[in-house]
């Protein structure tokens, strides 16, 4: 069984859940997904209680209101916690955790320390703890089927992707491939222009200088004396 509350202190709706013991513990530990963060308290035994970010997100994203309300729910979640004041609880997240074969049943690590936030909790306020408790739900989740389901979204949305911008590059590459041939046409007929204006030069050499048209290309010849001779 997972317990889920939600967070709506603030306009962006969060959802935060945990395990009934630590053997649910170890299929949260199993299952969790990348925009998951665990929250524990420091030093004693607690619930695992992980919040879930929005896609994008970072745990430097997380509100401020929400940070609190997760401190909160694992602080009330532990047998010693609840009890005492000023409680450090520990965050960061899922993918930083590690879980060997040797740890006992619900034990993690870190995979990088520099990666733990802290904050403490001074003492118990009922209010946030009463306004968490009206949106909890009970549910008996499969979560190796909705891990999957996640993972495969992100994986059509990365091929989608990768698609769209094959998609971009083929369009570039057209477009490159035309604009080099408009290039090639313009510089071909510069080079046509010079090479009729060179002849017509020519022509006129012939026609005026030797008082001769240009018999030599007398068909090609559009010299104004060969117009008057016919």
């Amino acid at each position: 069984m997972v317990f889920y509350f939600t967070s709506n202190v603030v306009p962006s709706v969060y959802t935060i859940y945990m395990g009934k013991d630590k053997y649910e513990n170890e299929d949260l530990i199993k299952y969790g997904w990348p925009e998951d963060i665990w929250f524990h308290v420091d030093k004693l035994s607690s619930a695992h209680v992980y919040l879930r970010l929005h896609k994008g997100q970072t745990v430097d994203d997380i509100p401020k209101e929400v940070l609190i309300d997760c401190a909160h729910l694992v602080k009330a979640n532990s047998i010693q916690g609840c009890k005492m004041n000023n409680v450090n609880v520990v965050y960061t997240p899922w993918t930083n955790l590690k879980k060997t074969a040797d740890m006992d049943v619900g034990q993690i690590g870190f995979h990088r320390q520099k990666d733990v936030k802290m904050l403490t909790v001074e003492k118990k306020v009922n209010e946030i703890l009463n306004r968490l408790e009206k949106t909890k739900v009970e549910r008996f989740p499969d979560l190796a089927a909705e891990k999957e389901a996640r993972d495969r979204e992100e994986r059509n949305e990365k091929k989608a992707q990768i698609q769209e911008m094959k998609r971009k590059e083929k369009e570039e590459m057209k477009k490159k491939k035309e604009l080099e041939e408009l290039r090639s046409y313009s510089s071909l007929m510069k080079a046509e222009n010079m090479s009729s204006n060179q002849f017509l030069t020519n022509c006129l050499e012939e026609c005026v200088v030797f008082k001769n048209p240009c018999f030599s290309s007398w068909l090609a010849c559009r010299c104004p004396l060969k117009l008057e001779l016919g």
